[in-house]
């Protein structure tokens, strides 16, 4: 039995057993009990299926909805390339060849809706798979790494970059980096940030990145650990701040009017994805921890392999529902996917959801963009603009009434294994090692980058007002690279002394 919405084609099952999902229509491995740390320790919050049924509970009155930043999306397809089932469940890379139609949402993330394509701001690169065994999100940016490693800065970080409480006024380098000067885990995303990266010249020619790292789980339950990167087959392109300048000047939409007219003519990007792979054994050999969110993955540590190709041939038919409506979260999971122990991304499991039930309401999972192709068979009900098809006297389980609905412990989540003698604790990770990567990324930059990244960070830093800032700044970059730290000490009038206290 199918249907067609929106150019998809979804599967309902028919038979005796119906498969308990979540609402994203991946299977449940167990209604019964909570995911925790031993028989008798705390539950985890990486407990998506009992997060979902909480937060869904919470929220069966009708919540208040916010708006969401500016984004542009299309509808493709992507194509597996080889058979990865020796590694991971996932059932859209379990055969070479095999498609799997896509959503995908490109933004800007810190600015609002309505605000130029052209600032200098990391690019949200959301991806939507529809498996057959339920939906799963992709969800990263263009640059590899991130600002900080913990979802316990994020709120501060967001108030950092938004607009100042007293001013109104948005992006202020004074607010920015005197939340920066504090955090040296930033280093790496700031040189990212701050050369021509930072500025994508459109989303078609732009890469994606996981940036998490992942669990890839088989079916004998072995755990790999993944990093995801999208390569487009077109030419990667960025912008210089004058042609970023000189674009904002006639243009504030220019990205996602590039993306829809060039699919409209036909010309469909694609991208390439690429993993890497990682055994947990392989961790204690390296010199930083490989769930730190602002750390990438050496080549000469982990090669790239690809997976498959991801082709963009449909536009939105209506941007409201299909673009602005369209909701995505990491913790958007299925069979053979599981979330690694990342801290940051561990917290937004929780607040991607949350977020997205704030703005959507908690049906937002049965808007036609986000449901997934297979039947969803879940009891979570009522709320806001429920749709979903949902009939009888039984809505729980388990049922001596309704037997055949049950959960399939071929699902269940993978086993972790913890030191003896772990407890819990409050403290910064192993192997923070803030500013090796930063500077081997500045290294591998060509003259005219390095001279582009100066240029782009003193500036920013000359507009500071509290030199402490500046002094705490350039001491983090003086760290990873000696002529890093030096071209912006004379680029910012400032002395070796100045910043001596910092190092």
């Amino acid at each position: 039995m199918k249907k067609r919405v929106l150019g998809l084609v979804f599967l309902s099952t028919v038979g005796f057993s119906q498969q308990l999902t979540t609402n994203t229509g991946s299977p449940v491995g167990d209604n019964q009990n909570s995911k925790t740390i031993g028989n008798n320790g705390q539950v985890l919050l990486e407990d998506i299926h009992l997060i979902e049924k909480l937060a869904a509970f919470d929220r069966e009155r009708i919540p208040e909805r916010v708006v969401h930043a500016r984004g542009a999306g299309a509808f493709g397809e992507f194509i597996a390339t080889s058979d990865f089932s020796d590694v991971t469940m996932a059932d859209f890379l379990s055969s070479a060849g095999k498609k799997t139609p896509l959503f995908v949402r490109f933004s800007t993330v810190t600015h609002q809706q309505g605000s130029p394509e052209t600032y200098r701001d990391p690019r949200g690169f959301a991806v939507k798979f529809y498996t057959e065994q339920g939906n799963y999100d992709l969800v990263g940016n263009n640059l590899p790494v991130f600002f900080i490693r913990d979802a316990i800065k994020f709120p501060d970080m967001v108030h950092a970059f938004k607009p100042s409480p007293l001013t109104n006024g948005a992006s202020d380098p004074n607010r920015v980096f005197d939340f920066f000067s504090n955090l040296p885990e930033s280093t790496h995303m700031l040189t990212w940030l701050f050369s021509d990266y930072g500025i994508p010249a459109n989303f078609r020619q732009m890469e994606g990145n996981g940036v998490h790292a992942y669990k890839w789980v088989n079916n004998k339950g072995e755990v790999t650990y993944v990093k995801y990167k999208w390569i487009p087959q077109q030419q990667i392109k960025n912008l210089t701040q004058e042609e970023a300048n000189q674009i904002q000047a006639t243009q504030i939409e220019h990205a996602t009017l590039d993306l829809h007219n060039e699919i409209e003519k036909g010309n469909y990007p694609k991208w390439d994805l690429y993993v890497q792979m990682l055994k947990k054994e392989d961790f204690d050999h390296l010199d930083f921890n490989p769930v730190d969110v602002t750390k990438i993955w050496p080549e000469s540590v982990a090669k790239f392999i690809k997976v498959g190709t991801m082709t963009l041939n449909q536009n939105p038919t209506n941007y409201f529902q299909q673009v602005e409506q369209s909701a995505f979260s990491p913790a958007t999971l299925i069979p053979g996917i599981e979330a690694s122990e990342d801290k940051l991304l561990q917290g937004r499991l929780f607040s991607y959801f949350d977020t997205q039930r704030h703005r959507l309401s908690g049906n937002f999972q049965q808007i036609p963009v986000n449901s997934p192709i297979n039947e969803v068979k879940t009891y979570n009900q009522d709320g806001y603009m429920s749709i979903r098809k949902q009939e009888g006297d039984v809505n729980y389980q388990p049922s001596t009434n309704l037997p055949n609905v049950v959960d399939n412990s071929k699902f269940k989540y993978s086993k972790s294994v913890f030191p003896a003698g772990t407890v819990t604790t409050q403290h910064v990770i192993d192997k923070e090692n803030n500013f090796k990567q930063a500077g081997e990324l500045y290294e591998s930059f060509s003259k005219k980058d390095k001279d582009n990244l100066i240029k782009n960070l003193s500036g920013a830093l000359n507009s500071v007002k509290n030199k402490v800032i500046v002094h705490k700044m350039i001491a983090h970059f003086y760290q990873a690279n000696k002529e890093y730290g030096n071209r912006l000490l004379k680029s910012t009038n400032t002395s070796l002394s100045d910043i001596k206290q910092y190092l």
